[in-house]
C-alpha cells in the first residue's frame, strides 16, 4: 500500500483536488504554510557549504529564456493568436518548483544542486519578468521595481524563510554538540580527536554533524502532496469556475502545455547529461525514502537534477504572474501544465519506485 501511494501519490492528488475544489478551497490559507515546512524538512537535508553554481544551471537557464521568447515571438508573427502565445509564455517562464527538490530526491538526483538552481531562478524571473512583460502587455500599469518587489514578496519569504531556519538548526545543533563532546573530552582528560573516534562521529575535523532522521525525510514528500490538492483546488477555482473561457483557448493550451512540458523535461535532462556537475553534495539521493533510484554516475545524478530543474515549474506562481501582468486567460497555460508535470513526475516515481 506504501508503495503505490508513493508512486500515485501525485495524480490522485491532482484528480481529488480538482474534482473536490470547493471541499478544500476553504484550505488554500494553509498553503503557504504547507510549502514552507515541507521547504524545510528539505533544506535540512541541504547543507549550505554545497551550494553552487555549476554548468548547465547557467545552461539550463538560458535555454528557459530562449524558449520563453522565441515561443512568444513566433506565435505572435504566425497566428497573431495573444492568448496561446502569453499561455505558451508562461509555460516556459515560470521559476523551478519549490518541491522540486523533493521529487529530484526520490529520484537519486541531487537536492543540494537542484536547491541551488531553484533560488537562481526564482530570482532571476523576479528580475526578468518586470523588466520585459510592460512591452509585452503595454495595458499592465506597472514599472519595473514595484513589480519587482511584488514577485519578489511572494518568492523570498517561502524561499528564503525555511532555508535559513533550516541553516539555523543546523549551526545551532553542530554548536552544541561541538560544546558538548569538547566538555566531555575536558572532563575526561581526553584529546579531542580521540573523543571523537572514541564516540563513533564522523563529520568534517572529527566533529559532529547535524543528520536528519529517517521519519522527519518522510515528511516533505507527504506535506507536497497535501499541497497539490490544495493548490489544484485553488488553480481550478480561479481558471475554470471564476472566468468564462472559450473552449477552443482551452483545448489548445492543454495540448501545447502537454508539449511544452515534454521538451523542457527532456531538454533539461540532456543539458544534465552533457554538462554533470562537478560535485552532488553530501546527501545527494535520498536513500531512505527510495532504496531503488540509485544513478552511478554524476552525469545520471545531473540528467535527474537538470530535468526536474527545467521541466518542474512554480505553477502557482504562474497562474499569479498571468492574472497580474497579462491577460487573465493566458493563466489557462499555467494551469493546463500542472496536470502535465504531476502526470510526468508520477510517472518518473513510479518507474523509479519498480527498479530492481
Amino acid at each position: 500500500m506504501r508503495k503505490f501511494f508513493d508512486s500515485n501519490a501525485l495524480w490522485l492528488s491532482m484528480v481529488i483536488g480538482a474534482f473536490g475544489y470547493k471541499l478544500f478551497l476553504p484550505l488554500a490559507p494553509m498553503l503557504p504554510w504547507l510549502i514552507f515546512f515541507m521547504l524545510f524538512f528539505t533544506f535540512c537535508k541541504v547543507n549550505p557549504l554545497d551550494l553552487r553554481l555549476h554548468k548547465w544551471h547557467w545552461a539550463v537557464l538560458l535555454v528557459q529564456l530562449a524558449l520563453s521568447f522565441g515561443t512568444y515571438a513566433l506565435v505572435m508573427t504566425f497566428t497573431g493568436n495573444k492568448i496561446l502565445a502569453q499561455g505558451l509564455l508562461m509555460c516556459f517562464i515560470m521559476p523551478t518548483a519549490t518541491a522540486a527538490p523533493i521529487i529530484a530526491g526520490k529520484m537519486g538526483g541531487s537536492i543540494q544542486n537542484l536547491t541551488a538552481f531553484t533560488l537562481l531562478s526564482n530570482f532571476a524571473t523576479a528580475i526578468i519578468v518586470p523588466a520585459t512583460f510592460p512591452l509585452i502587455n503595454p495595458a499592465a500599469d506597472m514599472t519595473f521595481l514595484p513589480a519587482f518587489l511584488l514577485i519578489l514578496s511572494r518568492v523570498a519569504p517561502l524561499l528564503l524563510g525555511p532555508f535559513f531556519a533550516a541553516w539555523l538548526l543546523r549551526v545551532g545543533f553542530n554548536y552544541y554538540q561541538r560544546r558538548k563532546y569538547l566538555s566531555a573530552s575536558e572532563t575526561r582528560g581526553l584529546s579531542v580527536k580521540r573523543s571523537f573516534s572514541a564516540s563513533g562521529l564522523s563529520g568534517e575535523a572529527g566533529l559532529p554533524t547535524f543528520q536528519l532522521s529517517k521519519k522527519p525525510a518522510l515528511i516533505p514528500f507527504y506535506l507536497w502532496v497535501a499541497s497539490i490538492v490544495i493548490l489544484m483546488a485553488v488553480v481550478t477555482n480561479t481558471t475554470i469556475s471564476n472566468i468564462k473561457y472559450q473552449i477552443s483557448n482551452i483545448l489548445i493550451l492543454l495540448v501545447f502545455s502537454f508539449f511544452a512540458c515534454l521538451i523542457q523535461f527532456g531538454l533539461g535532462k540532456l543539458i544534465g547529461y552533457l554538462l554533470p556537475a562537478a560535485s552532488k553534495g553530501t546527501d545527494y539521493q535520498d536513500v531512505l525514502i527510495n532504496p531503488a533510484a540509485a544513478p552511478k554516475t554524476m552525469a545520471g545524478v545531473s540528467s535527474i537534477t537538470a530535468g526536474q530543474a527545467f521541466g518542474q515549474k512554480n505553477t502557482s506562481l504562474g497562474v499569479w504572474m498571468a492574472n497580474t501582468f497579462l491577460d487573465p486567460m493566458s493563466s489557462l497555460g499555467a494551469a493546463a501544465y500542472i496536470i502535465w508535470q504531476n502526470i510526468f513526475n508520477s510517472t518518473q516515481l513510479f518507474i523509479a519506485a519498480h527498479k530492481k
